[in-house]
């Protein structure tokens, strides 16, 4: 059963075990990888375009893919709600982690 209470971490290497735990599901990391992918490829049209529109296309679409991935197969709910700063910092080194093959994809 998922974890109802809020746990505290004293660093971001404490957390990034918890954080790999709460994405074990394969479908869920891939929906993470693919949001973040989208979201880099928004940030890039933003430094291309100057359109800050593109900044918000980042936020919704890295949010969007990773909570259907959370929502509707890992069955859990996000670290982000709990851990904000270092969920944040936990997609970014799992997707450099899964672009490295140390992670599973």
């Amino acid at each position: 059963m998922a974890q109802t209470h809020s746990r505290e971490f004293e660093s971001f290497a404490a957390f990034y075990p918890y954080y790999l735990n709460e994405h074990r599901d394969r479908t869920c990391r891939r929906l993470h990888f693919a949001g973040s992918t989208v979201a880099l490829a928004c940030l890039a049209a933003l430094v291309v375009t100057g359109n800050a529109w593109w900044l918000l296309g980042a936020v919704v679409s890295g949010y969007a893919f990773a909570w259907v991935g959370h929502f509707g197969f890992e069955k859990n709910r996000p670290a982000t709600f709990r851990h904000p700063f270092y969920s944040l910092m936990g997609d970014w080194v799992m997707y450099a982690d899964i672009l490295r093959g140390r992670i599973p994809f």
